[in-house]
């Protein structure tokens, strides 16, 4: 998923999102998720100038 900046985005339903998606993966251009919320709700996470927190 890559998605703008926007507010809408920032309240998302994660654990939804990656039961559904074929391969829940989070590029995060602008740092607006919390790496470890994210993983821990089932995606992939990559967030620009962070160290890479990949987990499944």
């Amino acid at each position: 998923m890559i998605a703008p900046a926007g507010e809408q985005f920032r309240a998302l339903d994660l654990k939804e999102m990656a039961s559904i998606m074929a391969c829940p993966v989070i590029v995060d251009l602008r740092n607006i998720y919390a790496p470890d919320e994210v993983m821990r709700n089932g995606f992939l996470y990559s967030g620009i100038g962070r160290p890479q927190s990949v987990a499944y």
